[in-house]
């Protein structure tokens, strides 16, 4: 059995033992220390940092959340820290698969209450039954076969002679003939993938139910050879009505197979190991949420990238991306998400804003808006950050909010007050599958 670490964002971890174990601290092998420590490098030359070192025997998780299988097949599970002292491990769970499914646009399923056992199983778990449910679907529905051209030498004649391979042939061999035909079978670009992510799963899973049907599934593909080279594979992938059932389950594929970017993170593949940048989650979170709620004649732009900094020498300098924008007509709001924790009682302490942040709100006001109209800073919702702060002035003209978004109601609080086209009534990932 796999051994399993739970903790969370900026978590530490060491190697000495410990009393009182929590989320927010944990103890680890000397074998899983050094692993992360290697890791680490090599996320540093990808100019991200998934720990921070601090000394010899305490390490600090930085804002990464995930699963992580170590070679020795320790599984180290790291929750989003949206929530203050509290332990809750299901509560962490369920956003996190909730805000994945989110950002990365995966299907949905309605499941009854027997399936509700699954909703405490770590990241990894959930993913793979996803795509086992997913892949039994495809199959009850039927595998798609196509024709594969073979080139082959048989004593005998079958389909086409190749008569330049045949004229080829070397004495004592010719009485071998060079044929070319078509074989009709299920090799084909998505049944590989299929089953090269199914040859995981069955090796990976720890949940005995999913195991069972792992190889059930995996026994009713014993023709279909593992894909070789996934990314030509996926190129390959068809998308016409023939293989409008294969479309549920490729999300699924793509992320055990570590395809999805550039959300995933891909970690070193002794496992199933899966990364994610909670930023980049909680903005594609809120940008989904944002394209449910807001009004039919809103449009909504991710990652505008339309306006520069400054001119010099008759060319632009220091592109302005923001990381939303919306439009109403001749209206436009610029909107940032920051996955931080305010405290909206330490005045004297700028809420716990970053004065860098309101520099480059400035600048986007000034370069999208002209100087007249809204800006919007977003962060998570919680005990002490749980309503809008009151109006930042740039200018008599230039508005900044800074407003809590609730993870748990899916709701973006005092949008109304800043004047946004959206409506709260809308929600992202209600329904939780399994």
């Amino acid at each position: 059995m796999k051994a399993w670490i739970t903790v969370r964002e900026y978590a530490r971890l060491t190697t000495e033992p410990i009393d009182n174990p929590s989320l927010d601290r944990a103890h680890v092998s000397v074998t899983v220390f050094d692993w992360l420590c290697q890791l680490n490098e090599s996320f540093e030359r990808g100019g991200a940092n998934l720990i921070q070192v601090e000394g010899r025997r305490w390490l600090r998780l930085d804002n990464y959340v995930g699963v992580l299988e170590a070679p020795c097949g320790t599984c180290l599970e790291i929750l989003p820290k949206h929530l203050e002292a509290t332990d809750d491990i299901v509560q962490g769970r369920q956003l996190l698969r909730r805000m994945i499914q989110a950002a990365l646009d995966l299907p949905t399923r309605e499941v009854g209450t027997a399936a509700l056992e699954l909703f405490d199983a770590p990241l990894s778990e959930w993913v793979m039954r996803q795509f086992l449910e997913a892949l039994e679907y495809v199959i009850k529905r039927g595998v798609r076969f196509d024709y594969r051209r073979i080139e082959e030498e048989q004593p005998f004649l079958r389909g086409q002679l190749d008569v330049v391979g045949q004229m080829r042939q070397p004495p004592g061999k010719q009485h071998h003939f060079r044929i070319r035909h078509d074989l009709f079978g299920p090799d084909r670009p998505e049944n590989r993938l299929l089953k090269l992510a199914l040859e995981q799963v069955c090796r990976s899973t720890q949940v005995s139910s999913s195991w069972r049907l792992g190889h059930e599934l995996r026994s009713m593909l014993s023709e279909v050879p593992a894909s070789h080279d996934p990314r030509q594979d996926f190129r390959a992938w068809r998308t016409d009505r023939l293989m409008a059932h294969y479309q549920a389950v490729r999300p699924w594929c793509q992320l055990i197979l570590d395809q999805t970017m550039p959300i995933a993170v891909a970690g070193q593949q002794y496992g199933m190991s899966l990364l994610f940048p909670m930023e980049q989650l909680f903005e594609q979170y809120v940008a989904r949420y944002l394209e449910r709620a807001k009004s039919s004649d809103t449009r909504l732009k991710t990652q505008a990238a339309s306006a520069w900094l400054c001119r010099h020498a008759g060319g632009n300098f220091f592109q302005l991306r923001p990381d939303l924008l919306l439009s109403q007509g001749n209206r436009h709001w610029v909107l940032d998400t920051k996955w931080k924790r305010l405290n909206a009682e330490a005045r004297n302490r700028n809420y716990g804003l970053s004065q860098a942040d309101f520099y480059q709100l400035f600048a986007y006001g000034h370069k999208y808006l002209e100087g007249q109209g809204d800006v919007v800073l977003i962060y998570p919702a919680h005990s002490e950050f749980n309503d809008r702060l009151e109006v930042f002035d740039f200018s008599s003209t230039l508005k900044l909010w800074v407003l809590p978004f609730d993870l748990e109601r899916t709701c973006l609080i005092g949008a109304e007050t800043a004047g946004l086209p959206i409506s709260n009534r809308a929600s992202v990932g209600k329904a939780l599958p399994v």
